[in-house]
This record gives structure tokens, C-alpha cells and sequence, in this order.
């Protein structure tokens, strides 16, 4: 068996006298995506923090690629490596993307924080942009000449022009119509395909989290209550909360839950 790419054990993140995470343990394979589904206030996001090395863990042990998170230290946590190594791309794009940056010296900045060289980081900057679906030459536009769709194809090539070794996608189609989810999900499929992706996918909507996951962790006030593959969660759900999430929410509309993913 080969070591997870990410393996979290009794995680527990406390903020004051609130405890966010109770007792948390999951792993993600290698080359495979896991969804962590449920409603706000779960933990999700607080979840997606803590891997890319945003929040420090209250006790537990979280390792991503080998490398201890809990006991790097805040300030060798936000160091150029990991965070190179472990990407998050963000609900809203919009506000992550400087409104004063073109979307070439963003992506450059990405590439090569210490010295945000456009010109040297062109043919890469381009190559990402049309694989996401962008024409080239939108590389000199800045944020506001995008819609929101266009804005979170820009936030994955600037995720993934690190090469990162693991892609936190959090609540990423929350924001966005029907049509355009679905564009940005076969999106990701395809490139989750040809790079092999680790990925962990957050999200409150089932039928997203079916549709790009291979295993699913369902969490409730900060508990993992359920964990499987997506056939086990969704044709078989043991827990009552999951039983109820499935009742409540069918699909948005253009999705099912029988849909096989891609």
C-alpha cells in the first residue's frame, strides 16, 4: 500500500472556546479526489484551512505529502514550498485576484513569487490559459473584464501552474449558474484525468460532489458521519444525516444523483 497523499488523524481545530473539529480522521489517495459534503457550519472550510497550512490544528496529526503540517510552525507553513506544493483555489475568485494585476502578472506571481517575471513565464502562462478554456492573449487583461465563470478558470490556471502535488477546491460552483457549473466540473475532470490530480473537493451540493468524487466524507457540526466510496454514500446511505442531506437536496437542476461522473 502506498502512502496517502494525505492522511488526518483525531483533528481537532478549536477557535476560543468553540470547538470547529471534533476528532476528524480521513486519507486521500493519490490520484484520487474525495468530497467532503455537508451544510454550512460543518467544517469544511475550516478543513480546507488547516491543509493549506491557513490554520494551525488544536491537537491531531495531519500530514499532506509527507510533510507534518501540525508541527511546521506558522511561518515555515507559509514558506514558497508548501505552499507551492499544496494549492487552494478559492470560492470566490473574484476577490482573490487583484483588481491592479493582469491576469499574466497573476499567474507569473504564481509561478515565481520572488520575482513575478511575465515575460520569462509567457509560453507557461499561455499554455495554461488555453488549457482552461481562454484565449492567449487574455493574459493582459485584468480581473473585472471576466465573468465569473472566466474569473474561476483563471483562479484553476493559477492553481495548477505550480504543479501542485495536492488542489483544494473549495465551494468553487457555488457562485456560478447551472450551465457554467457544469463547465467548470468537466473542466476539472479532464484535467484531473491527463495530470492525475490529488484533489479534495468541498462543496454543500451532493450532486456536485457526486459528480467529481471518487470517496465522500460527509460532515455534520464538525464530525465526520459518514465515509465511503461515492456508490457506498449515495446508493446506500447508513447515517440518518446523510439520509436527510439525500432527501433535501435531489440535484440542482441540469444534475442527478445517478448521473455517473466522468
Amino acid at each position: 500500500m502506498s502512502t496517502p497523499m494525505v492522511r488526518v488523524r483525531d483533528l481537532e481545530v478549536t477557535f476560543g472556546s468553540v470547538r470547529v473539529l471534533h476528532g476528524m480522521s480521513m486519507d486521500v489517495e493519490r490520484g484520487e479526489t474525495v468530497g467532503v459534503v455537508g451544510e454550512s457550519g460543518s467544517g469544511k472550510s475550516t478543513l480546507a484551512k488547516v491543509l493549506v497550512g491557513m490554520v494551525q490544528p488544536s491537537a491531531g496529526d495531519v500530514v499532506v505529502g509527507g510533510t507534518d503540517v501540525g508541527r511546521l510552525g506558522r511561518r515555515r507553513r507559509d514558506t514558497f514550498p508548501y505552499r507551492r506544493r499544496v494549492q487552494l483555489i478559492p470560492q470566490d475568485p473574484y476577490s482573490s485576484l487583484s483588481p491592479r494585476r493582469t491576469v499574466g502578472q497573476t499567474l507569473a506571481e504564481a509561478a515565481d513569487p520572488l520575482r513575478a517575471d511575465v515575460a520569462g513565464n509567457l509560453p507557461a502562462i499561455h499554455r495554461w490559459l488555453e488549457r482552461v478554456g481562454l484565449e492567449a492573449d487574455m493574459a493582459s487583461r485584468f480581473p473585472h473584464e471576466f465573468s465569473g465563470g472566466q474569473r474561476q478558470r483563471i483562479a484553476i490556471a493559477r492553481c495548477l501552474i505550480t504543479s501542485p502535488e495536492l488542489v483544494i477546491a473549495d465551494e468553487i460552483t457555488s457562485a456560478l449558474d447551472v450551465s457554467v457549473q457544469a463547465q467548470i466540473l468537466d473542466l476539472l475532470a479532464d484535467i484531473r484525468s491527463e495530470l492525475h490530480l490529488t484533489m479534495v473537493f468541498i462543496s454543500h451540493n451532493l450532486a456536485v460532489v457526486q459528480r467529481v468524487s471518487d470517496h465522500v466524507v460527509v460532515m455534520n457540526h464538525g464530525h465526520v458521519v459518514e465515509a465511503g466510496t461515492v456508490e457506498q454514500v449515495y446508493g446506500g446511505p447508513r447515517h440518518p444525516y446523510t439520509r436527510r442531506l439525500l432527501d433535501a437536496d435531489p440535484g440542482a437542476p441540469g444534475f442527478s444523483l445517478q448521473t455517473v461522473k466522468p
